[in-house]
């Protein structure tokens, strides 16, 4: 695990492609979580805020993921029961002031020899289509997918993304905090009690 973790900290694939944006950062790779780890929190991508603090979710989504979740910050960021591995480790870097979508090749690179190094996940939060669409092969619109929570329980949950920019689909989708959120917050407890293991 840990030379491979070392690995993607030292990456620089998109090195060229960052310094390209408006922001003509440098690669700063953000993910946590070790291999006893049983909740997976598989976002997008790292945003700007979380590129400066490299810690994940530093942010107002971070704030609300978490109280979706039922976590504080000492439970959230627990490496030994939570892993955090967005679908790339980077921050991508905005256009006309929007982020970028996280670049396909991190994920073809990194991500299933990562994931074959935690396994004890009992539980993945599929955070936004991006992470939907790896995770769920026949994922469709996020909507559809996260309508269609129970068809994935016990072991992946697919979440909209928790940023501000999807309050309005919030009041949009009420049966997103009425119905989805109580299960997600029952199962999330479930799995990180270290004595229950599924």
């Amino acid at each position: 695990m840990q030379p491979l973790a070392d690995d993607i900290r030292a990456c620089q694939l998109c090195a060229d492609r960052f310094a390209a944006t408006e922001t003509g950062h440098a690669p700063r790779p953000v993910f946590r979580g070790l291999p006893s780890a049983r909740l997976l929190i598989a976002g997008q991508a790292p945003g700007a805020r979380v590129h400066e603090s490299g810690l994940p979710f530093t942010d107002p989504s971070g704030d609300r993921l978490r109280d979706w979740l039922g976590l504080d910050n000492a439970a959230f960021y627990d490496e030994a029961r939570v892993a955090i591995l967005p679908m790339a480790f980077c921050f991508p870097g905005y256009r006309k002031g929007a982020d970028l979508p996280p670049p396909p090749i991190c994920a073809r690179t990194w991500r299933s020899k990562l994931l074959a190094a935690y396994p004890d996940i009992a539980l993945t939060l599929a955070v936004g289509g991006y992470a939907q669409k790896y995770h769920l092969p026949k994922a469709g619109p996020v909507t559809a997918t996260v309508a269609a929570w129970r068809d994935h329980l016990p072991h992946i949950i697919p979440l909209p993304h928790p940023s501000w920019r999807n309050t309005a689909w919030l009041k949009k989708n009420p049966w997103f905090e009425a119905e989805l959120l109580p299960v997600l917050r029952a199962r999330v407890a479930e799995v990180m009690r270290h004595d229950n293991p599924d």
